[in-house]
């Protein structure tokens, strides 16, 4: 759809797919067509599980240092927000999301995996947010949805050192959920959407926005979005086949409606 960046559709998972060599460097053309690719995705009916892949050697080695260097300030402050809001985008796909991870995922592209539900590593993969190295701090989320992922004291420990993170490192503290062999990467993900695949896409995309907000939020604050997401199930399609199949003792043939 773009010239960086591509979305692929097959048995009802999309692959989002960058292609800037060498790098996959993140600059502002990239960031747009990751936006419209995202809502691409999240506006198909027929997907129902994503796929964030950098191809076989690298994911994303970050936001294009060419490009920002000689930016002024006021330039900055506009060119930030589209940054983050590119990113925020593919943090906003009501559907699970699946970051394949090769290579290098640093900066920009450490960030970008972040936006994803889960991430699936190669052995050999490198994440990281190096940002302070330039002088600079994460811009596109990397000190907001880090240390929600693995708590404050590890992401600073990241984020103060900008140390690269190997693939076992990132298990251990939760930075990534699976490492697999490098030319397996793809495959793993591959798989792991397709068990979403057929699942009740409407829950699925309630579910995940409860999650993400009530995190945003007092406890009773989110729970009243979980009731509230709750409840409107029982206007679903989904929620009465599912109901009916349990009742039956048969598998339920979901609509997504």
């Amino acid at each position: 759809m773009g010239e960086f960046v591509s979305v692929e559709v097959a048995d009802q998972i999309a692959t989002i797919r960058l292609d800037r060599p060498k790098m996959n460097a993140l600059n502002g053309q990239v960031q747009q067509e990751i936006a419209e690719a995202a809502g691409l995705v999240d506006g198909d009916p027929q997907v129902q599980a994503v796929i964030l892949y950098g191809g076989e050697r690298v994911f994303a080695a970050g936001v294009d240092i060419k490009e920002m260097a000689d930016m002024p300030y006021a330039a900055m402050a506009a060119h930030s927000g589209a940054l983050q809001g590119c990113f925020t985008a593919v943090a906003r796909i009501g559907k699970p999301v699946i970051a394949a991870v090769t290579g290098y995922a640093l900066g920009g592209g450490c960030e970008l995996a972040l936006c994803a539900d889960f991430r699936v590593a190669g052995e050999s993969a490198k994440l990281g947010q190096p940002e302070i190295l330039l002088g600079l701090i994460p811009g596109a989320g990397g000190t907001q949805r880090l240390p929600r992922l693995i708590g404050p004291a590890r992401a600073k420990d990241l984020v103060f050192t900008g140390r690269h993170v190997a693939a076992a490192e990132a298990l251990a503290m939760g930075l990534v959920d699976r490492v697999v062999p490098d030319e397996q990467v793809y495959t793993a993900a591959l798989e792991w959407a397709a068990t979403f695949v057929g699942g009740a896409s409407v829950a699925l995309r309630a579910a995940k926005q409860a999650i993400d907000q009530g995190l945003e939020t007092d406890l009773d604050t989110g729970l009243e979005i979980e009731r509230l997401q709750f409840s409107g199930m029982f206007a679903t399609d989904d929620a009465r086949i599912g109901m009916r199949a349990f009742t039956e003792k048969s598998k339920p043939k979901f609509t997504g409606r």
